[in-house]
C-alpha cells in the first residue's frame, strides 16, 4: 500500500484543531514560551540540545541575567559564556553560542536576523534551530523539526516511511500542511507537535489511549 505523500485537507483540520486545543490546555508553562526575544530564544535552543527540560529550566534566567543580549555575549571572553555555561555539560554548546553571538555582532549589527537562510548560515545553527528561531520568535509559518516532532509526524502520517532525504522531504511536506498560516497559531502548533512528543508520543511509548490526536494518527488509530 502505497504511503501519501502527505496528510489529506479533512486530517489535516482535525489534527490540528485537536493538537491546539490540548496544547492551550496542556502545555507546559516554559519561560521561553514566554517571550518573542531571538536571543533568548536562541539561548533556550541551544540549551535544549542534548538536555531536558527541567535541568535547563534552572540555569536558563541564570544565564540570560548575565547575558541578555547577544551584544553582551560577544563583547564578553569565550571564556565567560564558558562560565556562565558551567554545569550545563556538552561545552561546545557554550563555544558555538559566543562565537553566534560575535557572528551577529559583525554581520548584522547584533540584530539577530529573522529568515531561515540568515539564520542557518549562523554558527552551531542548524535547519531545526533556524526554523524554531524564526518561527517562536518571529512567529513566522515554518516547520521546526526535531526528534520529538519527526517522531509524532512519522507515527501520525508516515508510519510506513524510510529513511534519508527523500523521507526528510516528505516529513517536512507534512510539517508544512500542518501549519496555519496564521503566526502566533503556527507558533502554537510548532510547540504543541513537540509538546506532544515530549509527554504523549515518546520514544519509549507511545500513550495512545490519553492522545489527543488519536483519531487522526495512522498508528495510534490502528491500536
Amino acid at each position: 500500500m502505497p504511503v501519501k505523500s502527505t496528510p489529506d485537507a479533512a486530517r489535516v483540520r482535525r489534527f490540528r484543531r485537536a493538537l491546539l486545543r490540548w496544547f492551550r490546555r496542556r502545555g507546559r508553562d516554559l519561560p521561553w514560551r514566554c517571550t518573542r526575544d531571538p536571543w533568548s530564544i536562541l539561548v533556550s535552543e541551544f540549551m535544549l540540545q542534548q538536555t531536558q527540560v527541567p535541568r535547563v529550566t534552572k540555569y536558563y534566567d541564570r544565564f540570560l541575567t548575565r547575558f541578555p543580549t547577544a551584544a553582551h555575549a560577544a563583547r564578553a571572553p569565550a571564556a565567560a559564556v564558558r562560565e556562565a555555561w558551567d554545569g550545563l555539560g556538552y561545552y561546545r554548546r557554550a563555544a558555538d553560542l559566543h562565537r553566534l553571538a560575535v557572528a551577529v555582532e559583525d554581520r548584522h549589527r547584533s540584530v539577530i536576523p529573522d529568515d531561515v537562510e540568515r539564520l542557518r548560515a549562523l554558527p552551531g545553527v542548524g535547519e531545526y534551530t533556524a526554523g524554531a528561531v524564526a518561527c517562536f520568535a518571529f512567529e513566522q509559518a515554518v516547520p521546526a523539526i526535531d526528534t520529538n516532532v519527526e517522531r509524532v509526524l512519522r507515527r501520525a502520517f508516515h508510519p510506513r516511511l524510510g529513511r534519508g532525504a527523500a523521507a526528510s522531504r516528505r516529513l517536512r511536506a507534512s510539517a508544512q500542511r500542518l501549519l496555519p498560516r496564521n503566526g502566533p497559531t503556527a507558533w502554537a502548533m510548532n510547540q504543541g507537535l513537540m509538546e506532544l512528543g515530549a509527554l504523549v508520543c515518546t520514544a519509549r511509548v507511545a500513550h495512545c489511549p490519553r492522545c489527543p490526536v488519536r483519531n487522526q494518527c495512522r498508528t495510534g488509530a490502528a491500536r
